[in-house]
Protein backbone atom coordinates (compact mmCIF):
# COMPACT_ATOMS: atom_id res chain seq x y z
CA UNK A 1 0.00 0.00 0.00
CA UNK A 2 1.61 3.37 -1.41
CA UNK A 3 0.34 6.84 0.42
CA UNK A 4 1.68 10.25 0.05
CA UNK A 5 0.83 12.14 2.82
CA UNK A 6 1.93 15.88 2.24
CA UNK A 7 2.63 17.91 5.45
CA UNK A 8 4.22 14.91 6.55
CA UNK A 9 6.51 17.05 9.34
CA UNK A 10 3.08 18.38 11.36
CA UNK A 11 2.01 17.44 13.80
CA UNK A 12 -0.79 14.70 12.42
CA UNK A 13 1.61 13.95 9.77
CA UNK A 14 4.43 12.17 11.93
CA UNK A 15 2.06 10.67 14.10
CA UNK A 16 0.09 8.60 10.65
CA UNK A 17 3.79 8.05 9.83
CA UNK A 18 4.78 6.66 12.81
CA UNK A 19 1.79 4.46 13.00
CA UNK A 20 1.88 3.29 9.68
CA UNK A 21 5.49 1.88 10.57
CA UNK A 22 3.56 -0.61 12.36
CA UNK A 23 1.59 -1.73 10.08
CA UNK A 24 3.18 -4.51 7.15
CA UNK A 25 2.70 -3.64 3.87
CA UNK A 26 2.68 0.08 3.90
CA UNK A 27 4.91 2.41 2.06
CA UNK A 28 4.87 6.25 3.25
CA UNK A 29 5.91 8.59 0.49
CA UNK A 30 6.56 12.40 2.47
CA UNK A 31 5.63 15.63 0.44
CA UNK A 32 6.80 18.55 2.13
CA UNK A 33 8.79 22.15 1.78
CA UNK A 34 12.16 21.54 1.56
CA UNK A 35 12.95 23.58 4.55
CA UNK A 36 10.88 21.50 6.74
CA UNK A 37 12.20 18.26 5.86
CA UNK A 38 13.40 16.50 8.52
CA UNK A 39 14.64 12.29 9.03
CA UNK A 40 11.16 10.65 8.32
CA UNK A 41 13.13 7.60 6.71
CA UNK A 42 10.35 7.80 4.19
CA UNK A 43 10.82 8.71 0.84
CA UNK A 44 10.51 12.60 0.78
CA UNK A 45 10.04 15.17 -1.97
CA UNK A 46 8.94 18.67 -2.39
CA UNK A 47 5.93 19.95 -3.92
CA UNK A 48 7.77 20.71 -7.66
CA UNK A 49 8.61 16.94 -7.41
CA UNK A 50 4.78 15.65 -7.43
CA UNK A 51 5.26 13.93 -11.01
CA UNK A 52 8.80 11.92 -9.99
CA UNK A 53 6.29 9.88 -6.93
CA UNK A 54 4.79 7.67 -9.77
CA UNK A 55 1.96 5.20 -8.99
CA UNK A 56 0.32 5.48 -5.57
CA UNK A 57 -3.02 4.10 -3.54
CA UNK A 58 -4.01 7.19 -1.79
CA UNK A 59 -3.45 10.99 -1.32
CA UNK A 60 -3.33 12.24 2.39
CA UNK A 61 -3.26 16.46 2.38
CA UNK A 62 -3.08 17.20 5.66
CA UNK A 63 -0.46 20.47 4.50
CA UNK A 64 -1.71 23.59 5.48
CA UNK A 65 -1.65 26.74 7.32
CA UNK A 66 -3.04 26.41 11.26
CA UNK A 67 -5.50 28.26 13.01
CA UNK A 68 -3.58 31.58 14.54
CA UNK A 69 -5.59 32.47 17.61
CA UNK A 70 -3.37 35.43 17.90
CA UNK A 71 -3.96 36.48 14.60
CA UNK A 72 -0.72 36.98 13.75
CA UNK A 73 -0.91 35.56 9.72
CA UNK A 74 -2.12 37.68 6.94
CA UNK A 75 -5.39 36.43 4.86
CA UNK A 76 -3.90 36.10 1.76
CA UNK A 77 -1.55 33.60 3.64
CA UNK A 78 -4.37 31.37 4.58
CA UNK A 79 -6.04 31.40 1.16
CA UNK A 80 -2.25 30.52 -0.73
CA UNK A 81 -2.06 27.87 1.39
CA UNK A 82 -5.24 26.28 2.68
CA UNK A 83 -6.72 26.96 -0.42
CA UNK A 84 -4.83 27.30 -3.49
CA UNK A 85 -2.42 24.42 -2.46
CA UNK A 86 -4.72 22.31 -2.05
CA UNK A 87 -6.24 22.97 -5.55
CA UNK A 88 -2.74 22.06 -6.65
CA UNK A 89 -2.63 18.46 -4.95
CA UNK A 90 -6.22 17.95 -6.09
CA UNK A 91 -5.46 18.96 -9.36
CA UNK A 92 -2.54 16.28 -9.59
CA UNK A 93 -4.66 13.23 -7.79
CA UNK A 94 -7.06 13.72 -10.82
CA UNK A 95 -4.53 13.06 -13.41
CA UNK A 96 -2.94 10.74 -11.47
CA UNK A 97 -4.32 6.94 -10.97
CA UNK A 98 -4.25 7.16 -7.21
CA UNK A 99 -7.70 5.76 -6.26
CA UNK A 100 -8.46 7.73 -2.89
CA UNK A 101 -8.08 11.39 -1.73
CA UNK A 102 -8.43 12.42 1.73
CA UNK A 103 -8.62 15.98 2.33
CA UNK A 104 -8.10 17.65 6.39
CA UNK A 105 -10.52 20.27 6.67
CA UNK A 106 -11.35 21.28 9.58
CA UNK A 107 -14.93 21.96 11.22
CA UNK A 108 -14.22 25.55 11.70
CA UNK A 109 -15.26 25.05 7.79
CA UNK A 110 -18.54 25.23 9.22
CA UNK A 111 -18.76 27.19 12.70
CA UNK A 112 -16.37 28.66 15.17
CA UNK A 113 -19.22 27.36 18.04
CA UNK A 114 -21.94 25.50 18.78
CA UNK A 115 -24.32 24.59 22.04
CA UNK A 116 -25.55 21.88 19.89
CA UNK A 117 -23.99 18.57 17.80
CA UNK A 118 -22.57 20.03 14.96
CA UNK A 119 -23.83 17.94 11.72
CA UNK A 120 -22.26 17.36 8.45
CA UNK A 121 -25.64 18.96 7.28
CA UNK A 122 -25.52 21.96 8.91
CA UNK A 123 -25.33 25.15 6.39
CA UNK A 124 -21.61 26.61 6.74
CA UNK A 125 -21.10 29.66 8.13
CA UNK A 126 -17.31 30.26 9.07
CA UNK A 127 -16.55 33.26 11.55
CA UNK A 128 -12.70 33.03 10.22
CA UNK A 129 -10.10 33.47 7.72
CA UNK A 130 -9.44 30.03 8.50
CA UNK A 131 -12.50 28.59 8.41
CA UNK A 132 -13.02 30.52 5.03
CA UNK A 133 -10.14 29.42 3.53
CA UNK A 134 -10.94 25.57 4.13
CA UNK A 135 -14.43 25.61 3.03
CA UNK A 136 -13.19 27.42 -0.61
CA UNK A 137 -11.26 24.44 -0.71
CA UNK A 138 -13.96 21.98 0.08
CA UNK A 139 -15.71 23.41 -2.74
CA UNK A 140 -13.08 23.30 -5.43
CA UNK A 141 -13.13 19.06 -4.52
CA UNK A 142 -16.76 19.31 -4.68
CA UNK A 143 -17.11 20.94 -7.47
CA UNK A 144 -14.24 18.76 -9.30
CA UNK A 145 -15.35 15.17 -8.67
CA UNK A 146 -13.95 12.56 -10.74
CA UNK A 147 -17.07 10.12 -12.22
CA UNK A 148 -13.96 7.01 -12.62
CA UNK A 149 -15.54 5.80 -9.04
CA UNK A 150 -12.77 6.51 -7.03
CA UNK A 151 -12.97 7.98 -3.34
CA UNK A 152 -13.04 11.18 -1.97
CA UNK A 153 -12.83 12.18 1.71
CA UNK A 154 -13.22 15.72 3.54
CA UNK A 155 -12.40 15.51 6.88
CA UNK A 156 -13.22 18.14 9.17
CA UNK A 157 -11.71 17.39 12.33
CA UNK A 158 -12.12 19.37 15.81
CA UNK A 159 -8.82 19.67 18.44
CA UNK A 160 -6.54 17.23 17.56
CA UNK A 161 -4.71 16.42 20.03
CA UNK A 162 -1.96 13.56 21.25
CA UNK A 163 1.65 13.16 22.59
CA UNK A 164 3.70 16.04 20.93
CA UNK A 165 0.70 18.06 20.54
CA UNK A 166 1.36 22.04 20.81
CA UNK A 167 -2.21 22.94 20.63
CA UNK A 168 -4.32 25.22 23.19
CA UNK A 169 -4.36 22.57 25.89
CA UNK A 170 -0.75 23.72 26.96
CA UNK A 171 -2.44 27.15 27.77
CA UNK A 172 -5.02 25.34 30.08
CA UNK A 173 -2.15 22.94 31.39
CA UNK A 174 0.25 25.73 32.51
CA UNK A 175 -2.78 26.72 34.86
CA UNK A 176 -2.65 23.62 36.94
CA UNK A 177 0.90 23.13 36.37
CA UNK A 178 1.56 26.63 37.82
CA UNK A 179 -1.19 26.08 40.74
CA UNK A 180 -2.93 28.73 39.18
CA UNK A 181 -6.58 28.50 40.19
CA UNK A 182 -9.16 28.50 37.12
CA UNK A 183 -11.83 31.39 37.78
CA UNK A 184 -14.19 29.85 35.38
CA UNK A 185 -15.76 27.48 37.56
CA UNK A 186 -19.39 28.86 36.68
CA UNK A 187 -18.29 28.29 33.15
CA UNK A 188 -20.47 24.89 32.01
CA UNK A 189 -19.84 24.88 28.21
CA UNK A 190 -18.46 21.89 26.84
CA UNK A 191 -15.65 21.09 23.68
CA UNK A 192 -15.08 17.92 21.75
CA UNK A 193 -11.85 16.55 21.05
CA UNK A 194 -10.21 14.38 18.35
CA UNK A 195 -7.66 11.66 19.75
CA UNK A 196 -4.77 11.15 17.37
CA UNK A 197 -5.29 7.66 18.22
CA UNK A 198 -8.79 7.59 16.80
CA UNK A 199 -7.88 10.08 13.65
CA UNK A 200 -5.12 7.24 13.04
CA UNK A 201 -7.85 4.79 13.22
CA UNK A 202 -10.48 6.37 11.02
CA UNK A 203 -7.49 6.86 8.32
CA UNK A 204 -6.40 3.17 8.38
CA UNK A 205 -10.43 1.99 7.75
CA UNK A 206 -10.79 4.93 4.98
CA UNK A 207 -7.76 3.72 3.17
CA UNK A 208 -8.47 -0.54 3.46
CA UNK A 209 -12.44 -0.27 2.98
CA UNK A 210 -15.07 0.74 0.69
CA UNK A 211 -16.10 3.61 2.22
CA UNK A 212 -18.56 6.13 0.57
CA UNK A 213 -17.12 8.88 -0.37
CA UNK A 214 -17.92 12.17 1.56
CA UNK A 215 -18.01 14.83 4.52
CA UNK A 216 -17.18 13.43 7.92
CA UNK A 217 -17.07 15.46 11.24
CA UNK A 218 -13.98 13.66 13.40
CA UNK A 219 -14.19 13.80 16.80
CA UNK A 220 -14.02 11.80 19.76
CA UNK A 221 -17.61 10.35 21.28
CA UNK A 222 -17.76 12.50 24.22
CA UNK A 223 -17.54 15.98 24.67
CA UNK A 224 -16.17 17.27 28.06
CA UNK A 225 -16.20 20.36 30.24
CA UNK A 226 -13.10 22.84 30.77
CA UNK A 227 -13.67 22.08 34.74
CA UNK A 228 -13.61 17.82 33.40
CA UNK A 229 -10.28 19.19 31.48
CA UNK A 230 -9.11 20.75 34.95
CA UNK A 231 -9.37 17.90 37.29
CA UNK A 232 -7.99 15.04 34.39
CA UNK A 233 -5.08 17.53 34.32
CA UNK A 234 -4.47 17.69 38.26
CA UNK A 235 -4.93 14.12 38.16
CA UNK A 236 -1.91 13.58 35.56
CA UNK A 237 0.19 15.93 37.61
CA UNK A 238 -0.66 14.09 40.94
CA UNK A 239 -1.56 16.98 42.56
CA UNK A 240 -4.88 19.31 43.53
CA UNK A 241 -6.88 22.01 41.44
CA UNK A 242 -8.94 25.13 42.79
CA UNK A 243 -11.92 25.81 40.54
CA UNK A 244 -13.01 29.08 41.41
CA UNK A 245 -16.84 29.98 41.29
CA UNK A 246 -15.57 34.13 40.44
CA UNK A 247 -19.11 35.85 39.19
CA UNK A 248 -18.80 36.61 35.40
CA UNK A 249 -18.96 40.37 35.93
CA UNK A 250 -15.97 40.35 37.56
CA UNK A 251 -14.10 37.99 34.64
CA UNK A 252 -15.73 40.17 32.38
CA UNK A 253 -13.90 43.14 34.20
CA UNK A 254 -10.66 41.35 33.96
CA UNK A 255 -11.09 40.25 30.54
CA UNK A 256 -11.69 44.68 29.64
CA UNK A 257 -8.69 45.04 31.88
CA UNK A 258 -7.01 42.70 29.45
CA UNK A 259 -8.00 44.41 26.44
CA UNK A 260 -5.58 47.11 27.25
CA UNK A 261 -2.92 45.07 27.78
CA UNK A 262 -3.26 45.03 31.76
CA UNK A 263 -4.38 41.60 31.61
CA UNK A 264 -3.95 38.32 30.17
CA UNK A 265 -7.16 37.55 29.82
CA UNK A 266 -8.88 39.30 27.19
CA UNK A 267 -12.66 39.59 25.47
CA UNK A 268 -11.78 37.61 22.82
CA UNK A 269 -10.40 35.08 24.73
CA UNK A 270 -13.24 34.75 27.27
CA UNK A 271 -15.80 34.71 24.54
CA UNK A 272 -14.13 31.40 23.00
CA UNK A 273 -13.56 30.14 26.67
CA UNK A 274 -16.88 30.39 27.70
CA UNK A 275 -18.12 28.87 24.19
CA UNK A 276 -19.66 25.54 23.33
CA UNK A 277 -18.00 23.81 20.36
CA UNK A 278 -19.83 20.58 20.38
CA UNK A 279 -19.10 17.84 16.90
CA UNK A 280 -20.85 14.89 16.51
CA UNK A 281 -19.07 11.76 14.87
CA UNK A 282 -22.00 9.68 13.96
CA UNK A 283 -21.86 10.36 10.40
CA UNK A 284 -18.26 8.46 10.16
CA UNK A 285 -19.65 5.83 12.99
CA UNK A 286 -22.01 4.53 10.79
CA UNK A 287 -20.15 4.53 7.20
CA UNK A 288 -17.43 2.71 9.43
CA UNK A 289 -19.83 0.04 11.18
CA UNK A 290 -19.00 0.74 14.52
CA UNK A 291 -21.03 2.16 17.69
CA UNK A 292 -17.76 3.85 19.42
CA UNK A 293 -14.37 5.21 18.91
CA UNK A 294 -11.65 2.68 19.74
CA UNK A 295 -10.13 5.44 22.58
CA UNK A 296 -12.69 6.71 24.74
CA UNK A 297 -12.10 10.60 25.41
CA UNK A 298 -10.91 10.72 28.41
CA UNK A 299 -8.44 8.35 27.89
CA UNK A 300 -7.48 10.30 25.25
CA UNK A 301 -6.89 13.36 27.08
CA UNK A 302 -5.21 11.26 29.84
CA UNK A 303 -2.42 9.79 27.08
CA UNK A 304 -1.75 13.33 26.04
CA UNK A 305 -1.70 15.06 29.01
CA UNK A 306 0.66 12.21 30.81
CA UNK A 307 2.83 12.78 27.65
CA UNK A 308 3.30 16.71 28.75
CA UNK A 309 4.28 15.91 31.80
CA UNK A 310 6.43 13.36 30.87
CA UNK A 311 8.09 15.92 28.38
CA UNK A 312 8.66 18.61 30.84
CA UNK A 313 5.75 21.09 29.85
Amino acid sequence: MKVIITGINGFIGRSLYSFFKTCPDYQIIGIEQPKYFFNTKSLLYSWDELDKIGQADCIIHLAGLAHDTNNTKLEDEYYKVNTELTKTIFNFFLTSQVQKFIFFSSVKAVSDFSDIPLVETLGPKPGSIYGKSKLIAEKFILANLPDDGRKIYILRPCMIHGPGNKGNLNILYNFVQNRIPWPLGLNKSLRSFASIDNVNFIIKELIERDIESGIYNVADDESLSTNEMIGLMGLSLNRKTRIWNIPFWMIHSMAWLGDKGLFPLTNDRLNKLKSSYIVSNEKIKSALGIIEMPIKARDGIMRTLNSFNSSGK
